[in-house]
């Protein structure tokens, strides 16, 4: 099995549209106080990317990343969250980013769990706002952003293929421990 397929196959088991959370919220059943806290909670999260992409020294994507805080701030706004409620889960979540972040194959594989679900994931929350919840197309814009944004996956692809065996191994550790903290901040908010 080749490097890509090794890592897809680690993310394809925290596949993050399959989590009840984002099911309800493309059906339209997910609470709007759920999503009112999801919004102040994975803000936490969206606000570590760009450290990631400066361990990697792409700053462009990291400037990128600083500008699509603002677009989620723009989103936190408009869903009414004034207030974190602090969860143990979205605690790890950044914790585990932050810590991952700092070193370059661990900041691959955990920009890789992030990134390679980024477009899907919010293409169907997009859809779950266009058809059940009134947004304004302001606060829409991270999800219509991120709904055809692939450039950075094809980066790191890039990045993958540079490292040593050893270094892989380490990415693929990282990549598994993001995507199972980004599910666990779903569990806090959901359950």
């Amino acid at each position: 099995m080749d490097r890509i397929s090794e890592i897809n196959a680690i993310v394809e088991r925290f596949d993050l549209n399959k989590h009840p959370f984002y099911q309800e919220w493309r059906a339209g059943t997910l609470p709007q106080a759920k999503l009112t806290d999801y919004a102040g909670e994975y803000g936490q999260f969206v606000a570590t990317i760009a450290k990631g992409w400066e361990t990697l020294g792409e700053s462009r994507y990291a400037a990128e990343e600083r500008e699509h805080e603002v677009l989620w701030d723009d989103f936190k706004a408009e869903v009414g969250c004034q207030n974190l409620t602090n969860r143990p889960q979205t605690q790890t979540l950044v914790g585990a980013a932050n810590n991952l972040f700092t070193t370059k194959p661990e900041a691959v594989g955990a920009l890789y769990a992030f990134e390679v679900q980024q477009p899907h994931t919010a293409q169907s929350k997009l859809d779950g706002l266009n058809e059940h919840y009134s947004l304004t197309e302001k606060g829409k814009e991270y999800f219509r952003v991120h709904a055809s944004d692939f450039n950075e996956v094809e980066d790191l692809k890039g990045h993958i293929a540079s490292l040593t065996d050893e270094e892989f191994a380490r990415t693929k550790t990282a990549c598994a421990l993001l995507c199972a903290a980004m599910w666990s901040g779903l569990d806090g908010v959901y359950y």
